[in-house]
């Protein structure tokens, strides 16, 4: 049976479920036409 050679210390455990659990950052870049935030390559929900 696989059994860990250390022991994992308390930060490392913390850092593993902040990067598990964090929302997911989405780019966001301007719509030309409107100015409005949008995501790249998807059409832009203000003007269309």
């Amino acid at each position: 049976m696989a059994v860990p050679k250390q022991k994992r210390s308390r930060s490392r455990t913390h850092l593993k479920r902040v990067r598990m659990y964090s929302p997911i950052k989405v780019a966001v870049s301007t719509c030309p036409n409107c100015g409005e935030p949008k995501q790249p390559h998807r059409v832009c929900l203000h003007c269309g």
